[in-house]
């Protein structure tokens, strides 16, 4: 019989970045349920192979599933062969454009070589909702929509939205719901992982099983996240992806460019880090012992060797240094020496960075060097910050300043 961990060493890792769940209690006693009895809880997510390519974006999920591998539990990667003919309407305002079989076949190919760069091929079951999707028939297709009503549909924001402004809402768009619901009575699913945007169908699976007799579902729900801009979701269309087929440079690179507050939702949804470590982590930065762009090449090297192992993160980590960072510091930049007492902070080893902006002539007044922090347009050393005060490891520090295109190398001491 299999040792499961503590419920709570489980549900820290478990809970990490998790939006909502339904219900955490729930997933807490059947975590418990496990453990008395052996019996590794069923976990499942799906993936419409609508697209070829996987990015980050798409790995979140694929990430919680990891996570409750880790922890022995049987995880289901259920590939959407049939319900992609149908085409999801989640965050739609129109009508998807159908799929032929052989292009959902060929991308279904594709995402089971990429997703098993993330999980381990030999403890994931890989199934089809076709197996019994196609099995279905007429008339039970018929029973199964007869435990939701048109009203309810409509409650559904994609829906509602699409009928308030007369967009047509096509009748099988309806069932896309009905037939996800169905895949959890089909893999008696113990839990269901979906995104934020995914609440409605994965609701319809508890519904769906209270009526064949099965324990509902702990429906667990990650947040969308945000691309390279830190504003909209990470869509390839929108040009603010990094693909998880990228090489490793690329992939360092654009995981370099975020922003630092971005830096914190990538840690918890991209990494194996438990909560607790992650907010260790930020505490540190918090309190000036960790510097944001140290943590966010550590966050950078370890996504990197999670693809492609830790040689070539290193080389990547090395190049990208080589490439920004010296190439930052051996431009043709003014040295300014800077006492320290002209800047000094309110504690040992701090730097007011108004103080700094003029000092460095790079503004001509602290209301001035205010605005321009508060509009992130000032760097230091190639990151930037939104601090008014900043903590040098030791003195003499050799800081490169950046305000828009002006850039002075200040020699404090």
């Amino acid at each position: 019989m299999p040792e499961f961990l503590p419920v709570d060493e489980q549900m820290d890792l478990l809970q990490k970045g998790a939006a909502e769940m339904i219900r955490v209690s729930d997933l807490r006693e059947r975590l418990e349920e496990s453990r008395k009895t052996g019996r590794p809880l069923r976990v499942k997510a799906g993936f419409d192979p609508t697209a070829p390519d996987l990015h980050l974006g798409h790995t979140v999920l694929m990430r919680k599933l990891r996570h409750f591998q880790q922890l022995g539990h049987t995880v289901i990667f259920l590939v959407g062969d049939f319900t992609s003919l149908i085409g999801d309407p989640t965050g739609r305002n129109v009508t998807r454009k159908p799929l032929t079989r052989e292009q959902i076949d060929n991308n279904a190919e594709t995402y089971k070589q990429q997703v098993f760069r993330i999980l381990d091929p030999e403890k994931t079951e890989v199934r089809y909702n076709s197996e019994w999707l196609d099995k279905l028939g007429y008339e039970q297709t018929i029973h199964l929509t007869a435990h939701f009503t048109v009203s309810q549909m409509l409650e559904r924001e994609e829906f509602h939205k699409r009928f308030q402004a007369e967009q047509p809402i096509s009748l099988h768009e309806f069932l896309y719901p009905v037939m996800q619901g169905y895949d959890s009575v089909a893999l008696e699913a113990d839990v269901e992982l979906g995104g934020t945007d995914q609440k409605f169908n994965l609701l319809c699976g508890r519904e769906l099983q209270r009526h064949y007799g099965q324990k509902p579902q702990i429906v667990l729900m990650t947040p969308i996240l945000e691309g390279l801009d830190g504003v909209q979701k990470m869509s390839k269309s929108l040009g603010n992806a990094i693909g998880i087929h990228e090489p490793p440079g690329e992939m360092y690179g654009k995981l370099m460019s975020i922003s630092d507050e971005l830096m914190w939702k990538y840690w918890v949804l991209l990494t194996d880090l438990r909560q607790s470590e992650v907010d260790a982590l930020r505490a540190g930065v918090a309190a000036g012992h960790e510097h944001p762009m140290a943590v966010k090449k550590l966050l950078a090297r370890t996504i990197v060797t999670g693809f492609y192992g830790e040689e070539a993160a290193r080389v990547a980590d090395e190049n990208w240094a080589r490439m920004f960072q010296q190439k930052e510091t051996s431009e043709d930049l003014e040295e300014v020496a800077v006492p320290f007492a002209e800047v000094a902070g309110p504690e040992l080893n701090q730097i007011r960075l108004p103080k700094l902006l003029i000092r460095l002539g790079l503004s001509v007044s602290g209301a001035e060097a205010n605005r321009k922090i508060a509009e992130k347009a000032v760097k230091l050393d190639g990151e930037t910050t939104e601090n008014l005060v900043f903590e040098v490891p030791a003195l003499p520090a050799r800081i490169v300043v950046r305000l828009g295109k002006r850039a002075k190398v200040a020699v404090i001491s």
